[in-house]
C-alpha cells in the first residue's frame, strides 16, 4: 500500500489547505489512514484517523473542529482539509495506513508510510 502525500506549501495564518494521501491497492480503502505530524525539534503526533471501509473519523483535541479528515474510495486517497491555520501547525505532514480497519492513535501501529510533505505556516 504505497502512500504519496502532497498538498503542502507556504501559507499565511487563518489560511486553509488541503493534503492528499493517495494509496495503491484494492486493500488501502480497507484499513485505516492517518494523519501525523512532526515539528522541528518535537515528537511525531497523531492529528486525525479514519477508521477502513467507513466514516468514522478520530481528532486530536487540538486539531478538533478546524481539520477534517475524509477518504474518496473511488480515488484510493485520503484528505486532511486544515482551516484556521496557525503559526503552531507548522510541520511535515505524514500520512500512514495500518492493516486493520481501526484507527489508532499511536504510530507504530501504522506499516505504511507516505514521504511527508511541509507545512508552513507565516505569520
Amino acid at each position: 500500500v504505497p502512500l504519496q502525500a502532497c498538498g503542502g506549501g507556504l501559507v499565511q495564518v487563518g489560511d486553509s489547505l488541503r493534503l492528499s494521501c493517495a494509496g495503491s491497492g484494492r486493500a488501502f480503502n480497507n484499513y485505516a489512514a492517518a494523519w501525523f505530524r512532526q515539528a522541528p525539534g518535537k515528537e511525531r503526533e497523531f492529528l486525525a484517523g479514519i477508521a477502513g471501509a467507513g466514516s468514522t473519523t478520530y481528532y486530536k483535541d487540538s486539531v478538533k473542529g478546524r481539520f477534517t479528515i475524509s477518504r474518496d474510495n473511488a480515488k484510493n486517497t485520503v484528505y486532511l482539509q486544515m482551516n484556521s491555520l496557525k503559526s503552531e501547525d507548522t510541520a511535515v505532514y505524514s500520512c500512514a495506513a495500518g492493516t486493520s480497519r481501526d484507527i489508532a492513535v499511536v504510530d507504530r501501529m501504522y506499516t505504511y508510510w507516505g514521504q511527508g510533505t511541509l507545512v508552513t505556516v507565516s505569520s
